[in-house]
């Protein structure tokens, strides 16, 4: 079992910045994908973010490139995900997610492990 806990989560301004970071425990040398999805009210929960521990590759949606950067720690045991420039709809809860290697980023079923999720709520 691994698990996942998200932190970092607040209210800024638009064009503020946040870091939201999740650590992972148990099992996480099974672990090869990492990724961020949020999920805003009444909206499907979607990716934001992903890479893969051991190619480096990392993913970003369309939404969110050039303003968002995915990272970890040297252990592989933190997440983090710095996000500038924010905007109003940037607004969701923000999920921390984990599975093996060979995912997609993108899909949701990738994804074996996931946290509890952080609010990010941007005003205008």
């Amino acid at each position: 079992q691994v698990q996942l806990v998200e932190s970092g989560g607040a209210t800024v301004q638009t064009g503020g910045s946040l870091r939201l970071s999740c650590v992972g425990s148990g099992y996480i040398s099974r672990i090869d994908c990492m990724g961020w999805f949020r999920q805003a009210p009444g909206q499907e929960r979607e990716a934001v973010a992903g890479i893969s521990s051991g190619t480096g590759l990392t993913y970003y949606t369309d939404s969110v490139k050039g303003r968002f950067t995915i990272s970890q720690n040297n252990a592989k045991s933190t997440l983090y995900l710095q996000m500038n420039n924010l905007k109003p709809e940037d607004t969701a809860k923000y999920y921390c997610a984990a599975g093996r290697a060979g995912c997609s980023f993108r899909a949701y079923s990738d994804y074996t492990y996931w946290g509890q999720g952080t609010q990010v709520t941007v005003s205008s």
